[in-house]
């Protein structure tokens, strides 16, 4: 079994809640459970009580800091459709409620009525002529790090102590255990790269308020292409958006998220 599976079980205790625990493998910055982490245990509670398979548009409203150890998910099926089901779930700690996900599930192999992509997938050179993009740089307690692969023509400018002033980067990302990506797995990986607003040159510690993630496809099995960047801080904030290309050429998952940002 590969670590995510592993690492983001539930299990079914009745009446919608299902139980968990959180690891300390997936901490981000500070050792925290990465955010991205503890929407997969939403993800795949709601996956349990929905009828559609694969997560389409998520929205998660972080409200505390996870804790590693016991945590229970509450789930509420709020309407279930002939193309789209929607629901709700509660991810608790130590009897706090840490996370909120409102999520639209669908079934992603159904097909559609064509495509039009307005965009290009980032141009990179191969993943087995890429470099590690943190240099072998670790940041503390940051061992999301380790589960996650992330490949680049060069390390991240911060990395290597030089910031580059500008806050975006393409790359090539996976699960470091060779996990193949599925739509709830993307979920995780949007949100398992050091910020880009890094490149500013800021020592800074942030917290995510809110991530949205929209799933457009599943995607062929390799690599992911990424494109990370922010475009605004203001007011103590900044938003950050990351797209995932699969090896295919298609757009596969995009996110927002909105974060708090302060320094060390």
């Amino acid at each position: 079994m590969h670590e995510w599976d592993a690492d983001t079980r539930v299990d079914a205790a009745g009446d919608g809640r299902f139980t968990a625990r959180l690891g300390d493998r997936w901490g981000g910055a500070g050792g925290r459970p990465n955010g991205g982490y503890l929407v997969a245990f939403c993800l795949r509670a709601l996956g349990e009580v929905l009828p559609h398979p694969d997560p389409l548009a998520v929205s998660a409203y972080y409200l505390l800091p996870g804790v590693v150890g016991p945590a229970v998910v509450d789930t509420e099926v709020v309407r279930r459709g002939r193309q789209v089901s929607t629901g709700e779930a509660r991810l608790s700690c130590r009897d706090r409620e840490v996370l909120r996900v409102v999520a639209s599930f669908a079934d992603l192999g159904a097909g559609g009525d064509g495509a039009a992509v307005l965009g290009r997938a980032p141009d990179l050179p191969p993943p087995d002529e890429c470099v590690d993009v943190y240099g072998g740089l670790r940041l503390p307690g940051a061992t999301v790090a380790d589960r996650v692969e992330l490949r680049g023509p060069e390390p991240f400018g911060w990395a290597r102590g030089r910031a580059t002033g500008t806050p975006s980067a393409e790359f090539w990302i996976r699960f470091a255990d060779g996990r193949p990506a599925d739509p709830a797995g993307m979920a995780t990986l949007v949100d398992s790269v050091a910020p880009a607003v890094l490149e500013l040159g800021h020592p800074v510690v942030s917290a995510t308020v809110e991530l949205s993630v929209h799933v457009h496809a599943r995607p062929a099995p390799g690599w992911l292409a990424a494109r990370a960047a922010t475009r605004h801080v203001a007011g103590g904030h900044y938003e950050e958006d990351v797209e995932l290309w699969d090896a295919g050429g298609r757009l596969v998952a995009r996110s927002r998220q909105l974060a708090v940002l302060s320094a060390r």
